[in-house]
């Protein structure tokens, strides 16, 4: 028999932070093998197929948008060490999104000072405090790997008593990245406004396919191995090291060192941890999605935003409901209305709303059929308060729970955004195994990739 052999690096999971820290170890030489549970990479931000059509799964767009030729941000620093170019991403800025509560909309774009005149004209009284509150923001660079504590809420309201502007100024920000009930970590709050307000939202004209495709071209062509339908039974430990992988087949994989993007609670318990001292809250906070397909461009139907946020009271609530889902408020997102300057081909519209996993979880396999689509006409009817009525458009629907997410991502309670806890040094009790991507606190498609490249260039290749 030949000699068995040892990996420099084993990375779970093919989402976009393992992807990216494939990527960055193989440009060094070394062997690194990504495992991956399920038949098509991505995770969080993937893709599937049904009845003839290609349908995206997580992304709504891109944040951290950057014009090309952009030299700082997050954007510029993946494409810097994953050696890309900013024309391969083939990213579209959007046409322009809004944020939409009773009686206002605050509208934004790609451009800043958009949602500045919005502030200064809606809420005279408030756009001083609003200024010195983004002067006062941290920026990526000074946040480095460090956790930055205390309460965003009680930051935001040290500069505007407005608690309508807070409100509205909190609803995407939430919603693209919260894993808190009520209130944000101030440093995640710092990446999330700048990557969403400062920054902005774009999209390839493929979706998600294009990043993916872009990215596994990369990691393949450098020499890193990629094994699908791969599962992770068991992180094999001696001592405080890991020292091999246990596959749900009986396969057994060695590596110096391990690299996790399964979640912080996810990784603690292939490791037989969960229960000790390293043990953190579980994330509570889970989504549902209808994704309808038109006959039409939304467009033609009066609907130009790329993305609204809406809440229909003063008051936002963000915590996880009571029932099935939540709906006071949400995001309407279609994938047409980006700045192409060519049509998409069919309207699609996809409305997103906070679920309760563990109702979801108490149904009958018939009963959750029900449900779907009974979820599905609610929260049709929920955000048509807020767009031009397109139900009269639909030719195709689709629907994710709670429930789906924790099937095709093995997050605990269908918890997009993780735990509410990060690690943001990315240490675990194991001294050569780490954890990249949401646990680690970086959130969104950009987030997880400079999450990934992050933590491989601090521990993996410094070693």
């Amino acid at each position: 028999m030949g000699e068995e052999k040892i990996y420099d690096t084993v990375i779970i999971g093919a989402g976009m932070s393992g992807l990216a820290a494939g990527i960055r170890l193989a440009q060094y030489d070394k062997s690194v093998c990504i495992l991956e549970r399920h038949t098509v990479p991505g995770g969080l931000n993937s893709f599937y197929r049904q009845k003839g059509r290609n349908f995206d799964v997580g992304l709504h767009a891109m944040t951290n948008y950057a014009a090309k030729g952009t030299r700082s941000g997050p954007l510029s620093r993946l494409l810097r060490h994953l050696r890309l170019s900013w024309d391969e991403l083939g990213l579209i800025p959007q046409l322009g999104s809004g944020i939409a509560f009773p009686g206002i909309t605050l509208e934004f774009s790609n451009q800043f000072d958009l949602l500045v005149s919005q502030v200064a004209e809606k809420f005279p009284k408030q756009i001083d405090g609003f200024r010195k509150m983004v002067a006062s923001l941290v920026d990526y660079d000074q946040l480095g790997l460090g956790a930055s504590g205390g309460s965003s809420k009680e930051f935001v309201g040290s500069f505007i008593s407005d608690p309508l502007l807070v409100n509205m100024l909190f609803c995407p920000i939430f919603f693209y990245g919260g894993a808190r009930e009520s209130d944000m970590e101030f440093g995640q709050f710092c990446i999330m406004f700048r990557s969403i307000f400062l920054e902005g939202f774009a999209r390839p004209y493929e979706g998600v396919r294009h990043i993916l495709t872009k990215l596994l071209k990369k990691f393949k062509t450098l020499g890193g191995e990629l094994r699908l339908h791969a599962s992770v039974k068991k992180i094999v430990t001696q001592s405080d090291s890991a020292s091999k992988l246990i596959l749900d087949d009986g396969t057994e994989i060695r590596a110096k060192r391990f690299l996790s993007s399964a979640g912080w609670r996810e990784t603690m318990r292939l490791c037989g941890l969960e229960e000790s001292e390293n043990a953190v809250s579980p994330g509570k906070l889970s989504f549902v999605e209808t994704i309808s397909v038109l006959d039409r461009d939304p467009k033609r139907l009066g609907h130009r935003k790329t993305i609204l946020f809406f809440n229909d009271s003063e008051s936002m609530t963000y915590k996880k409901p009571d029932e099935l889902i939540d709906l006071r408020s949400g995001v309407i997102c279609s994938p047409n209305n980006f700045d192409y300057g060519k049509p998409l081909g069919e309207g699609q519209i996809r409305i997103t709303a906070l679920a309760n996993f563990d109702r979801w979880a108490e149904l009958d396999p018939h009963r959750y059929q029900l449900e779907k689509l009974r979820c599905y006409d609610r929260l049709i009817g929920s955000a048509v308060r807020f767009v031009p009525d397109f139900r009269g458009n639909i030719i195709e629907t689709d629907m994710f729970t709670p429930l789906t997410v924790t099937r095709y991502t093995g997050k605990d309670a269908g918890a997009i955004y993780g735990a509410p806890e990060k690690k943001y040094d990315g240490l675990t009790p194991l001294r050569n195994l780490y954890v990249c991507g949401t646990d680690q606190g970086m959130v969104g498609i950009v987030g997880a990739i400079v999450s990934g490249i992050t933590i491989a260039n601090r521990y993996l290749l410094a070693k």
